[in-house]
């Protein structure tokens, strides 16, 4: 069976275009994925050797007191134990102290509000006394930054921000990866050490996996 020279010729057509777009979405998945990739494998490092790297966390307390005309807004029954604060508190509470505690989790008991403030690389919390007195204490705990950057990597207490951020970082890796062996592919043959490297890169950690990590 022979095949004609415009045959031929759309093969070639057909190919050229498929290697271009390759090369097209491999680089551009690249730089997408550049940065959160680095950031990555650097707290892979951070967190693997977390046992190994000293950190003191810096403990900061502020105390505050509700105005008067605020307080009797806490007085009342919430009906809720998970009730948000009223939105004239929390505009008291950025102004006067610098924390948002808009759509936060809120305890409600029957002598405070107590406020969880989670965040990356540290902690932080917030209560006001609901005995007529509107102490406010709040608390924050900032362990350094590579506690921040390992909480970044785990997602934890980021915000969904950063939570699509991930999920558009991981699409770019697979991308990248994808792409990456598919021309891995088209020039094996000039290459004959490829797939032999590949296959190392698959049997290590699955050796690792089955014989080194036990349950």
């Amino acid at each position: 069976m022979t095949v004609d020279g415009d045959e031929l010729w759309q093969r070639k057509k057909r190919r050229a275009f498929f290697i271009n777009q390759l090369y097209q979405w491999h680089w551009i998945s690249s730089g997408l994925c550049l940065i959160g990739m680095l950031l990555f494998a650097l707290t892979g490092i951070t967190l693997n050797n977390a046992g190994q790297i000293e950190s003191k966390p810096a403990v900061t307390m502020r105390q505050a007191q509700l105005p008067q005309a605020l307080i009797a807004d806490l007085t009342s029954d919430p009906g809720n134990a998970k009730a948000a604060l009223p939105s004239s508190i929390n505009e008291w509470l950025r102004r006067e102290i610098g924390v948002s505690t808009a759509e936060r989790d809120t305890e409600w008991s029957s002598d405070e509000v107590y406020v969880a403030l989670p965040r990356p690389g540290g902690d932080a919390w917030l209560s006001i006394q609901r005995d007529g007195s509107g102490a406010v204490s709040y608390e924050v705990t900032d362990r350094g930054w590579i506690a921040y950057l390992n909480d970044l990597h785990k997602g934890r207490h980021t915000g969904k921000a950063w939570s699509w951020f991930i999920d558009v970082f991981a699409a770019a890796a697979i991308t990248f990866c994808l792409t990456g062996l598919l021309l891995l592919q088209l020039h094996a043959k000039r290459r004959p050490a490829t797939w032999p490297v590949v296959t190392l890169g698959l049997i290590i950690p699955t050796l690792l996996a089955v014989l080194l990590i036990h349950g």
